[in-house]
């Protein structure tokens, strides 16, 4: 089985724009989840939201999730930010590789993701919304994670230089323990 570098977190901590930078970095494959979701069913995450519904979309991250990390082409994925609940997603995730956990304030994410169009989680309250989920997911990436990177004040180059370098020396650490 590969072993790919998967990078979990809050929306608008730069999962998908930090993920792809290191998957050149590294030469690597990406996969981001809401992009699979949308190739497997022709839905963006808010019209899966609106059509089908949240439990409907959960479905669908897990299945994308287990898709990529069956690859066998050693790849750079980001994880959806609530796929971490699923616990056969989270023993797939530590069974495949090395995680790193993109970590932000809230209030930085609240200022990424501006008024949350297109995230259907943020329709009402997005500042409020994100603290909530924070709370709730900070446990559970914490539990995850080999490593952390904060992405507060960092441009995504340097953030993505930073997580190539770490995500590189966990996956030769014949020691992680996985």
């Amino acid at each position: 089985m590969a072993e790919h570098l998967l990078l979990v977190g809050m929306m608008g901590a730069g999962k998908t724009t930090v993920g792809r930078l290191v998957a050149r970095r590294l030469g690597r494959t990406f996969h981001d989840s809401d992009e699979e979701i949308l190739a497997r069913t022709g839905m963006t995450v808010p019209e899966m939201f609106g059509s089908r519904g949240e439990a409907a979309f959960r479905s669908e991250e897990r299945k994308a999730l287990a898709s990529a990390l069956a690859s066998p082409v050693p790849s750079v994925i980001a994880v959806a930010g609530g796929a971490v609940f699923d616990p056969d997603s989270r023993r797939r995730i530590r069974r495949s590789g090395a995680t790193i956990w993109l970590r932000a304030d809230p209030s930085t994410l609240a200022r990424r993701v501006g008024s949350g169009t297109g995230r259907p989680l943020l329709e009402h309250d997005p500042t409020g919304t994100l603290r909530r989920l924070d709370e709730r997911r900070r446990p559970v990436y914490r539990a995850i994670a080999d490593a952390v990177v904060d992405v507060d004040g960092w441009r995504p180059l340097a953030t993505a230089e930073r997580v190539a370098r770490l995500g590189r020396q966990l996956l030769e650490d014949p020691c992680r323990g996985r």
